[in-house]
């Protein structure tokens, strides 16, 4: 992951699957299940466990929100990143601390009662993410469902971007999927609820910015930067997995566009976050997201978008009985 060959790659891959995207997206639809499931309203039923689930855990957004893009990121939404087993996508390193998956489970299993065999597990994690989100928000949005789960699940298929990755670097992933340098800045808001750990920034940002011993990244603002050295992040093996928030503190629960404020004080933990300020060609976006009440409707749209990457219809795939393995 970081490496230009992993990510030219990503970028082969990708493009090898790309003629699947236009065919599956126009088979999706609104409302795919209304009438297939003896009575049942399956968003419905959906909503609910995922209300219910949110009134206890809140975190459960930022869990969602990153279960989706480690899925879609990776041969398009499709419930590969749920299958257990050796080798499986979720043995690759960056899929070791997706959460979640217990909440997906749930909620197939009351739905497999239901209906059995009906709803794939793909959709179920698009309608869970974007229930969480309105849980979070108080605001709905509109998803096509009818997607199938594909027969394919690789560890050597993840190559998603890296805590490191330039702006170039992470616009040519997200083009892989189809996605523009806009609809990253907007989706890689979602760190707004999302926390991280010092590992993660230690080296680049810390301690050895540009690999030079004790060097701190100049782009990062000094108080905060003091702060993560002097209590959050020393320069010692057992901080590594102390929690660093990706956004303000009294904001880290709330899914709003403080993330964006924080990038033009220059407070944004992971440099690939930061770079998104630090880039002229996405700046505009940043102070566009943080200077107006906008990303409240454009990161819908942007999850709803993310949610189609690729996806399987028709008679493709399968409709999973588990979520964790195949039929």
């Amino acid at each position: 992951m970081g490496h230009t060959k992993a990510a030219v790659l990503v970028v082969v891959l990708a493009v090898a699957v790309l003629g699947l995207a236009t065919d599956g997206q126009a088979q999706l639809q609104n409302g795919f299940y209304t009438g297939k499931c003896r009575g049942n309203d399956v968003e419905a039923v959906v909503r609910g466990i995922v209300k219910a689930r949110f009134s206890q855990d809140n975190a459960i957004v930022a869990h969602l929100l990153r279960l989706l893009f480690h899925e879609c990121g990776v041969n398009g939404c499709d419930g590969g990143l749920l299958i257990d087993g050796t080798g499986t996508e979720k043995t690759a390193k960056p899929n070791l601390s997706v959460k979640g998956y217990d909440l997906i489970t749930n909620i197939k299993t009351e739905l497999e009662k239901r209906c059995p065999g009906v709803v794939s597990c793909s959709d179920i994690e698009i309608l869970a993410t974007r229930d969480a989100v309105n849980a979070s928000t108080g605001q709905g949005y509109a998803v096509r469902t009818g997607r199938r789960d594909r027969r394919r699940s690789v560890a050597t298929d993840v190559n998603l971007p890296g805590q490191d990755f330039t702006v170039p670097q992470a616009a040519a992933f997200f083009r892989t999927l189809g996605l523009s340098s806009d609809d990253m800045v907007v989706l890689l808001g979602a760190h707004t609820v999302g926390v991280t750990h010092c590992s993660m920034i230690k080296k680049s940002r810390l301690y050895s910015y540009g690999g030079k011993a004790g060097a701190t990244d100049p782009s990062m603002d000094p108080e905060l930067a003091s702060t993560y050295k002097t209590y959050v992040c020393p320069n010692t093996a057992s901080s590594d997995n102390n929690i660093v928030f990706l956004d303000d503190r009294s904001s880290a629960s709330k899914l709003d566009n403080s993330f964006y404020k924080m990038l033009q004080r220059r407070r944004g933990a992971l440099m690939v976050d930061q770079n998104l300020y630090n880039d002229g060609s996405t700046r505009w976006m940043v102070d566009r997201l943080a200077n107006t009440d906008h990303f409240r409707w454009l990161f819908p749209q942007a999850l709803a978008k993310l949610g189609e990457v690729n996806v399987l219809t028709g008679t493709q795939g399968e409709v999973r009985r588990v979520c964790t393995k195949f039929n």
